[in-house]
């Protein structure tokens, strides 16, 4: 409702008829006289009444009227004229009976309708993407014995990062295409997920030293790249049930032991799967409407996405390899994490709104912060107890993603990337100098990562115009 003035569709132009025919009648009286001619009086018969039933039929509608004009346009909208006016209703004009109605009626003004979070997650996607992160993890429980010794976990993690770099920055981009259209964001996809699966598989192979290993390296690139496409586009559902003999084989390795044909044949079929699904889903894009005179973007925006990918993906394989059940616990939180980005955008929203200053705002703001990284960091501590890992470590490395991918959410991408990229660095440089596992650099970078993080989300997401 804009205005007293447009209670109805078509208000507007209900107004200006109401004040056309308000001229008239100034018109008319100023040529009958200083008198207007006498009215038609209603009385107490049918002509009251009908007035009566008139009045109780448009109740709802011309109750929030603030002057008798609203009543008139809503009546010549209803479509009476003078002679009904006259002969049903007992009244002069349409003037006299809008006055009518407008005394019978009391003055009633609805509440306005309670505003909505445009930010409202979707729980049961959240969960699931969360479980989607961690399921193809059950494949290197079933195939993992059959690699060799040497060189195959160099291999794997390499081309891994390599991999989580080149999603990522694939991702953002895609994303960027997708606001045009599906079409523009399936091109994008078709064109960059097969190269980031070349990439990555050519330099794992490189320097897997094995056939096998250069196979599993090739594998795990192949499905990241399918998986990326999936879960940009939007179609989790259908990488879950890619995933299904991957996950039927690695539970039942808690009660049965599975023969090398299954340990090597399911993890391939759920790739096939995943990768068939993919390319069906790129080829339902090419019929989607393209949209007209859309420029392409540049890579530079997509590159703090890939660099941040490449130290996140380089963070948690340095957490796994101190306690490897971390990276299990870490990657099933990426759904909730998921899920309290929307939150923290709603509750944003709804401080923003019942705040009137701007030092007000950033107070909220930033307890908004602090409530969503104690909602997000709560659980991890016992859970990380009961699979006998760090805790510190676990939590802080959290807090360091999260926080990151809030300030990417709101397209603040080169300070997560320099931070962290500088964390894993640092991190990094204990296994180069051949520190001991369980040193406290990883602990350590990843708590100076959160401080500065942190006070960059006060600072870029505390002012009201990053949540217009």
């Amino acid at each position: 409702m804009s205005g007293p003035m447009s209670l109805e569709p078509g208000g507007a132009e209900q107004d200006t008829l109401a004040l056309r025919l308000a001229d008239d009648r100034t018109l008319a009286l100023r040529r009958t006289g200083p008198h207007p001619p006498a009215p038609i009086p209603p009385g107490h018969g049918p002509r009251a009444e009908a007035v009566d039933e008139l009045a109780a039929a448009l109740a709802d509608r011309t109750a929030p009227a603030v002057h008798p004009y609203e009543v008139a346009a809503l009546l010549e909208s209803e479509g009476l004229t003078g002679d009904v006016i006259r002969e049903k209703y007992g009244h002069t004009d349409l003037f006299s009976l809008a006055t009518a109605l407008y005394r019978r009626v009391p003055r009633t003004f609805p509440e306005p309708p309670r505003p909505t979070d445009p930010w409202r997650p979707d729980h049961l996607r959240c969960a699931l993407r969360g479980l989607l992160f961690a399921l193809p993890g059950l494949a290197y429980a079933l195939a993992g014995r059959m690699l060799p010794p040497d060189g195959a976990v160099r291999a794997l993690v390499v081309a891994g990062l390599i991999s989580w770099a080149w999603n990522q920055a694939l991702g953002h981009r895609a994303y960027v295409r997708l606001a045009t259209g599906r079409l523009e964001a399936g091109r994008t996809l078709a064109k960059g997920a097969p190269l980031g699966a070349a990439a990555a598989g050519a330099v794992g192979a490189a320097l897997s030293g094995s056939a096998v290993t250069a196979l599993a390296v090739t594998a795990q690139s192949a499905y990241l790249a399918a998986a990326g496409v999936l879960l940009v586009l939007g179609r989790e559902r259908l990488l879950l049930a890619a995933l299904v003999p991957v996950t039927v084989g690695g539970t039942s390795l808690l009660w049965w032991e599975p023969g090398n044909a299954l340990r090597a044949g399911l993890p391939l079929l759920s790739l096939l799967g995943a990768v068939a699904a993919a390319g069906w889903v790129l080829r339902a894009t090419h019929s989607a409407p393209a949209a007209p005179g859309t420029a392409r973007p540049g890579l530079w925006p997509s590159l703090p996405y890939g660099l941040f990918g490449l130290a996140a993906g380089s963070l948690v394989f340095l957490a796994g390899r101190d306690h490897p059940w971390a990276v299990i616990v870490l990657t099933l939180s990426m759904g909730p994490a998921e899920w309290l980005l929307y939150r923290y955008r709603g509750l944003s929203v709804a401080a923003l709104r019942s705040t009137r200053t701007l030092s007000g705002f950033r107070a909220r703001s930033a307890a908004v912060l602090a409530g969503c990284l104690l909602v997000y960091l709560g659980p991890l501590t016992p859970a990380a107890l009961l699979v006998d890992a760090e805790p510190t470590t676990l939590v802080l490395l959290a807090a360091t993603l999260w926080v990151s991918l809030l300030l990417q959410a709101f397209g603040t991408a080169w300070p997560p990337a320099t931070v962290c990229l500088t964390a894993a660095a640092f991190s990094g440089a204990g296994i180069l100098t051949g520190a001991p596992p369980g040193t406290a650099a990883l602990p350590l970078s990843c708590g100076a990562a959160v401080l500065c993080l942190a006070a960059v989300t006060v600072r870029q997401l505390g002012r009201p115009s990053a949540h217009g």
